[in-house]
């Protein structure tokens, strides 16, 4: 059940940013259109809600559940770049605007890749206050080590996203070494 949820879940997210830059660009309502963007969160709470009630009613907590709390986490602290992702595609492909930012080379893709690195530990913060939230909410009546598991699993991650984007700081491309490899 839950991962349909987790499905759900995305795909309603995905309308609803359809929706917003829709009525946006081609109806030209602004404040309607923030007020979609803004309901995204609700599709994450609602998903709280329902895997907390899952586990409350006597479900094993099982990877499924943690990946409720992953998804939670990346959706709140990435959202907004995924709606501007979303904003910039839908302007060049249906109206024509090329607004691509540029790619980036040397000390600006260190600060971006080092961005991207702060976005993933508040992604992390939130997703692990859940799991551990989650482990609690059981009080041991369930095996809770899917749970703890996946913790460590993404601390793992966590680690190594910031040793790959600390080397974008570190040893910084030119523009010039990047046309080479190409």
């Amino acid at each position: 059940m839950i991962t349909f949820l987790i499905i759900l879940a995305e795909v309603c997210f995905w309308i609803f940013i359809i929706l917003g830059l829709v009525t946006r660009y081609v109806f030209k309502k602004e404040k309607l259109s923030i007020l979609l963007f803004g309901a995204t969160p609700l599709i994450d709470l609602i998903l709280l809600i329902f895997t907390a009630f899952d586990l409350k009613s006597g479900a094993e907590a099982t990877f499924v559940h943690a990946l409720a709390a992953i998804y939670i986490g990346v959706s709140l602290a990435f959202g907004k770049q995924m709606i501007k992702w979303a904003d910039i595609k839908f302007q060049y492909h249906f109206l024509k605007i090329d607004n691509r930012p540029a790619k980036l080379f040397g000390i600006e893709r260190g600060k971006k890749e080092m961005e991207g690195f702060f976005r993933h530990l508040i992604a992390y913060l939130i997703g692990a206050t859940l799991l551990v939230g989650m482990k609690y909410l059981l009080k041991e009546t369930t095996d809770t080590e899917y749970l703890i598991s996946t913790l460590r699993t993404w601390s793992v991650i966590l680690g190594l996203d910031f040793f790959i984007s600390l080397s974008y700081r570190l040893f910084p491309t030119t523009k010039k070494e990047k046309l080479k490899e190409e």
